[in-house]
């Protein structure tokens, strides 16, 4: 086979991580592109709102883009599209509720560019390019999820985006496995699959359960329940209400994300929700304390959320109550179990009851677990498989079950972001590496932040900063006056007071009788003396002008 009939298949996220998820398919010089996620950054990662892929690549070949296909409605599969839209302004290929959320999305930030739509459904196709695509239904924690089959003369593809076999949806709509199984006899050259839960053992539960679960929650709770989880997680949305009408309970909608995506997934009748169990937050707070259920934000202790808020004590609209019980409905996304912990104890020293999926089956995951995963690679039978979405220990355990049930080891290829990855002939092989690193968010900052500046914010927040104004005669080179000496979370006020004025000594030895007129001598002179004294480094800055 000709090098004109080579795919090559290029992550650019979610491939060494969990979120940002983002890949690029490319033949004959045209490009698609699946899913454009955003991922929460780790606790050291200061000051940063969020990461989006590095995808330079595509923004070089941007006349090569063909379409941007988004599998479902998750951040870490839509949350970058404004940035990816301003830069490659091309057809976004989804369905009716995940169109519906990205442009609710949209319109909350403000985005510029028009996104332009195309509404797909499941077991319909396209042909974008050299591409066909065909879309199949999965089941996973949102409804409307589609995973994807893509067809070009190099082969077929199948990409299985977050997906689990749930014979008991919410939605009543479970994977499709004809689907599966009519791909398997025409041949399929490579799978790719998502790994999030590759060292699970077992089968994932269905998300029946959580309804008794809920159930028993909302029957024992003496005052009001709040259930946090995400904004677009709309099946866990459906089983409150469920739970909050078998209870008598109303319920309520608070954060301006929840409440859009409520609104876009009732609107499209992808919740059957009746009009009088819905009361505004406003009235809910006025009523009876064991008559409400307010859903909203926060299950992964994010600060600026309403949960993050209430367990500070910093929300406007409302604050916990002693009776409260706040059911957190997720999963920790990994990195940030120290921030839901911190958030449980701060919950739980204002009185309130917290209910999690330790305490009870409050939450079930979306993703496969390993006998869902085998089952897959058993229905398929590929010629080459290819693990996605994790962490490189989720993806070589991936690797490691295809093998188990006959995929060939050379015939299974484990790659992280950036590495590209090709289709040619019946082999699958390396390509070239291209950058595939992280695109820090912070404000309206996007890639302005490195890696050093996160280096330099970590210094800060552990040791502190210690700042030196020296005024010097121009002509004598001796020092105008005294330092001015500043220093912010480095010292307490009482080793200030025997420590800074040792350090302006110091420095008006080193200036007047050391001679020492350049910044980096007195640094590294304070530097060395702060070691000695403390045993702590703090990042010391000295200003020097001559007048």
């Amino acid at each position: 086979m000709s090098k004109k009939n080579k795919l090559r298949i290029i992550p650019l996220g979610g491939l060494g991580e969990v979120g940002k998820n983002m890949m690029a398919y490319e033949f004959a010089g045209d490009i698609i592109v699946v899913d454009a996620g955003i991922m929460f950054p780790d606790n050291d990662m200061l000051g940063v709102d969020y990461i989006i892929p590095d995808f330079e690549y595509l923004i070089k070949r941007a006349d090569r883009v063909r379409g941007l296909i988004i599998t479902h409605g998750h951040e870490d599969h839509i949350g970058a599209i404004q940035h990816f839209i301003e830069q490659i302004n091309v057809p976004i290929y989804a369905t009716p509720l995940t169109c519906g959320l990205i442009e609710g999305k949209l319109n909350r930030n403000n985005a510029q560019h028009k996104a332009q739509f195309k509404t797909i459904q499941a077991g319909e196709s396209s042909n974008i390019g050299p591409f066909k695509v065909e879309y199949f239904h999965v089941s996973h924690s949102i409804p409307d999820a589609v995973s994807l089959g893509i067809t070009t003369p190099a082969g077929l593809v199948i990409h299985m985006s977050d997906f689990k076999f749930d014979h008991t949806p919410v939605d009543g709509w479970p994977t499709d496995f004809a689907k599966l199984a009519e791909f398997s006899t025409r041949g399929v050259d490579l799978l790719l699959s998502d790994s999030t839960n590759a060292e699970r053992p077992g089968w994932t539960p269905s998300e029946k359960v959580i309804g008794p679960a809920f159930d028993k929650v909302f029957a024992e709770a003496k005052g009001r329940i709040i259930v946090a989880t995400f904004a677009s997680l709309i099946s866990r949305v459906q089983q409150v209400a469920d739970a909050a009408l078998k209870s008598g309970r109303k319920m309520a909608i608070a954060g301006p994300s929840m409440v859009d995506n409520v609104k876009i997934a009732r609107k499209l009748k992808y919740l059957e929700i009746p009009d009088e169990l819905i009361v505004p937050i406003e009235q809910a707070l006025n009523m009876q304390e064991h008559k409400v259920v307010i859903m909203c934000t926060g299950s992964q202790g994010e600060p600026s959320s309403i949960v993050g808020r209430l367990s500070a004590g910093t929300n406007r609209q409302f604050d916990l109550k002693p009776n409260d019980t706040v059911v957190l409905s997720s999963h920790p996304i990994p990195g940030n179990e120290e921030g839901i912990s911190k958030t449980v104890n701060r919950i739980l020293r204002r009185g309130a009851t917290v209910i999690d999926d330790r305490v009870a089956p409050i939450h079930v995951s979306g993703h496969a677990a390993q006998e869902e995963q085998k089952l897959l690679i058993n229905i398929v039978r590929p010629k080459h498989f290819m693990p996605i979405h994790g962490e490189l220990r989720m993806l070589k355990r991936h690797a490691q079950l295809a093998m188990e049930v006959g995929v060939d080891e050379e015939n299974t290829i484990v790659v992280e972001n950036g590495q590209v990855v090709e289709l040619i002939g019946n082999k699958i092989q390396l390509g070239e590496r291209i950058p595939g690193g992280y695109i820090f968010v912070d404000g309206e900052s996007i890639g302005d932040i490195d890696h050093d500046i996160m280096k330099e914010r970590s210094q800060l927040a552990r040791n502190g900063i210690l700042l030196i104004d020296i005024s010097l005669d121009k002509h004598t080179g001796k020092l105008l006056h005294e330092p001015e000496i500043l220093t912010r979370g480095f010292v307490t006020s009482a080793e200030a007071e025997t420590l800074l004025p040792e350090v302006r000594k110091r420095v008006m030895e080193a200036v007047n009788h050391g001679g020492m007129e350049s910044e980096k001598d007195i640094i590294s002179t304070i530097k060395s003396y702060l070691h000695q004294e403390t045993k702590r480094k703090p990042m010391v800055f000295v200003t020097l002008s001559k007048g």
